[in-house]
């Protein structure tokens, strides 16, 4: 098992790219706004198109990002929860190994769930991503 150094922050195991696409869904999620229109099946023309923006019951958004978390190993998904709470501040970096061991414990059988109810989730994981000394930009850069 390799060591870490002070200045090297420790290991994830979930990859960037699996954080910055849970990241990506969960700003759609989070924009969305109050059903105004409660027929969203009417002609997107005729409606301004808003459907698309409101926070319908079958919002394909939602149940895509629980998709995603919940086919994630666990180590990933402990990893996940335990970068929420980093990115939210609950300890720094170097408390790492603490959080992970607390998202462990207490893992919830709908991880998915318990991280779609927690406002701010987009932002509460790009921050933990920078602490690691990663962000999204680099895995844009690295797909084009």
């Amino acid at each position: 098992m390799r060591v870490n150094s002070p200045s090297e922050p420790p290991d994830l195991s979930i990859s960037t790219e699996d954080v910055c696409c849970i990241i990506s869904m969960a700003r759609q999620f989070d924009a969305k706004d109050e059903v105004t229109e409660p027929n969203p099946d009417s002609n997107p023309t005729d409606d301004g198109e808003v459907a698309i923006l409101e926070d319908h019951r079958d919002d394909p958004v939602e149940a895509e990002l629980k998709t995603f978390i919940h086919d994630l190993n666990v180590d990933d998904r402990i990893d996940l929860v335990a970068l929420v709470w980093l990115g939210r501040g609950d300890a720094d970096i170097d408390g790492w190994s603490e959080l992970r061991a607390e998202a462990n414990r207490n893992q919830a059988k709908n991880t998915a769930t318990y991280l779609l109810g927690i406002p701010l989730l987009s932002d509460y994981l790009a921050e933990a991503l920078s602490l690691f000394g990663r962000s999204c930009d680099d895995v844009d850069a690295d797909r084009l």
